[in-house]
């Protein structure tokens, strides 16, 4: 029997299969041999097939190939992965320049892998009922520096429910992953656009001004237009995975496309002579902070380890 896996409690997953049943289901054990270098094997979005047996309860025997998916570094075990979420349509990563502050590293490593694994990203800038005039021109010129990019941003206050209906049209016939620091407002989001949801919201800590995780696990839920929204739990750290040194400046747009005019084919942007990158640089056709970026993760994978931005 097929069937959609809409939410990953651990070790169990609950599937939504195709005649429109809620079943429990556990993975067999030999998922676990197949070399998937994966925290979780099977994720929320997968298209799966299941084996009922009496106790009402089922077996996923077979995973379908994955159209795409998004996937970070375990933090916890550096040489395995951790996928976010599959056959997405596009992601909306919710971030916020204060309370907690989400790092312009952060977002690109996040708008990398993005890229990486062919998965069309837009910008959620939350909590834009509480900054002061210097964090909402510093807001601006984020928005400014990713829409000029090619992303799609939108500003809004979750609490306040203003400019929730953009983010609601963007979410019609897709399947969106929601992903962000916790803290950001990524579950009062989706309580705003679905109140019949009721995800758990709490308070940010005043004293570190840090979120505290609130969601626990990946789940599904059906949106208004035939789209679904991917609630993930909030991401503290996000360290990339499985890619090569020469393809890091592939997954930032406007790097790329600067490289085609550099002197040398393998120019890694650092110190070559007729680098067009560094000098698109130099004259503010890229910003620094995405050239920092783009170093940081360059030096990760030199030197061979995890670094989570934050």
């Amino acid at each position: 029997m097929r069937g959609l896996v809409i939410k990953n409690t651990g070790s169990w997953y609950q599937v939504k299969t195709e005649d429109g049943r809620f079943i429990e289901c556990k993975i067999k054990g030999n998922f676990r041999l197949k070399g998937i270098r994966s925290t979780n094997p099977v994720a929320v979005g997968d298209y799966v097939h299941i084996i009922i047996n009496q106790e009402g309860t089922a077996f996923i025997n077979e995973i379908e190939e994955r159209r795409n998916y998004i996937i970070r570094r375990s933090s916890n075990l550096s040489k395995q992965s951790h996928i976010l979420a599959a056959n997405l349509d596009q992601c909306m990563l919710i971030v916020t320049v204060n309370y907690p502050e989400t790092s312009t590293t952060f977002i690109d490593r996040f708008l990398a892998s993005a890229e990486a694994y062919r998965v069309p990203a837009k910008i959620i800038f939350n909590k834009t009922d509480i900054y002061n005039e210097d964090e909402l021109h510093y807001l601006d010129a984020l928005v400014n520096l990713y829409e000029s990019i090619g992303y799609p941003c939108y500003k809004i206050s979750a609490l306040q429910g203003e400019g929730i209906q953009q983010v609601r049209e963007a979410l019609q016939e897709k399947v969106t992953l929601f992903s962000g620091h916790s803290g950001v407002g990524k579950s009062t989001l989706i309580n705003t656009i679905l109140p019949e949801a009721e995800v758990r919201t709490a308070a940010i800590s005043s004293y570190h001004k840090k979120g505290m995780h609130t969601t626990t696990f990946s789940e599904m839920f059906p949106v208004d237009g035939n789209g679904y929204i991917i609630d993930t739990p909030g991401i503290k750290g996000f360290g990339t995975f499985d890619m090569e040194d020469e393809e890091i400046g592939h997954y930032f747009p406007e790097i790329f496309n600067a490289s085609a005019h550099c002197k040398y084919n393998n120019c890694t942007h650092r110190h070559e002579p007729g680098c067009a990158v560094r000098k698109a640089i130099e004259e503010h056709y890229i910003s620094e902070s995405r050239y920092t970026s783009y170093l940081s993760m360059l030096e990760d994978k030199e030197e061979g380890k995890y670094r989570a931005a934050y």
